[in-house]
């Protein structure tokens, strides 16, 4: 089945069980206490982890799928004999697929690959920020998303740990169950540890009930999902297309959007440079998009305006 099955289902179904692999590398490296980590940059630390997670799941979907282009966040030497991933997520491989990808070849898509989002957070203890993510991208624009989160129900011992959230516009969900933000609340989650004038500047006008600051654009867009807040609003670049590809193409099918702060949305090509230099907007409802679009000041987009 696995081999006739379109090659956009066959990546998509490897792609979960790469995330489910690369959670469990993740979790056991903590569990081993040595982090190995390394500081890129300010406030940009890399671990073990975030290193043998992106060599799990660049080096399973290279062997699988050789002519497609995928973009890591971590800048690796990519590992000769990695350990091969052999399930694949059935689930996913069984899906209807979308009309315009049945006969797209494995060079035709990019993937966009952040190995552990939310190293920061990991590295301070707080797990349930942590997220894998493997976002799949066709004609510049994310058509498939897999989230998978290694530390969901950590501080609850009898529930299953981890669990992988996928998505594929004009398909439909998985792996959890899309809950409407509340009605008449304006909750607005941002950066936990990236704050400036200019974000705070975007905050204020907004006139949120409540703000959320967490860590990770993964475990930001999983609170839009499941209807813990209203828009994801980051008005600075910071963040990249391995942040957002795949939780774009996530809230795309669950009838969302994600852009930049002006409202336009990120082309994923391959050739993009991979900064997000015009901030972060996203919602699990369009309606609510436009809103936040239109109510950030012009101020504050014309400080943002990328280059």
């Amino acid at each position: 089945m696995a081999s006739t099955s379109p090659v956009f289902l066959r990546l998509m179904a490897n792609a979960v069980a790469v995330a489910n692999h690369a959670g469990n590398i993740i979790r056991e490296v903590m569990s081993k206490g040595d982090l190995g980590i390394v500081e890129k940059g300010v406030n940009d630390p890399q671990t073990e982890a975030d290193r043998r997670a992106q060599q799990c799941i660049i080096g399973n979907l290279n062997k699988k799928f050789p002519l497609m282009s995928i973009i890591g966040e971590e800048d690796l030497a990519q590992e000769t004999n990695v350990e091969l991933v052999s399930d694949i997520d059935k689930e996913v491989l069984n899906l209807r697929c979308p009309e315009e990808l049945v006969n797209v070849t494995e060079e035709d898509f990019v993937v966009w690959v952040d190995p552990l989002d939310g190293t920061a957070e990991y590295t301070a203890g707080m797990l349930d920020h942590v997220t894998v993510l493997i976002g799949i991208a066709h004609k510049n624009r994310p058509v498939g998303g897999v989230i998978h989160q290694p530390y969901y129900n950590y501080k609850n011992d009898k529930a299953g740990l981890g669990r992988t959230m996928w998505g594929i516009p004009g398909i439909g969900v998985g792996g959890f169950k899309p809950i409407p933000p509340p009605e008449g609340k304006r909750l607005v989650v941002t950066t936990r540890s990236h704050m400036t004038p200019v974000v705070q500047q975007a905050l204020e006008a907004l006139k949120p009930d409540e703000i959320l600051r967490v860590g990770g654009a993964g475990y930001k867009v999983m609170l839009l999902m499941e209807g813990h807040a209203t828009a994801y609003v980051f008005a600075s670049p910071g963040c990249k297309k391995w942040d957002t590809c795949a939780p774009e193409a996530i809230l795309t099918a669950m009838g969302g959007r994600l852009t930049d702060i002006h409202g336009t949305p990120y082309s994923y090509a391959s050739t993009e440079m991979h900064p997000n230099k015009r901030g972060v907007l996203a919602a699990a409802k369009s309606d609510d998009h436009k809103w936040f679009v239109e109510n950030i000041p012009d101020e504050v987009k014309q400080l943002v305006q990328g280059s």
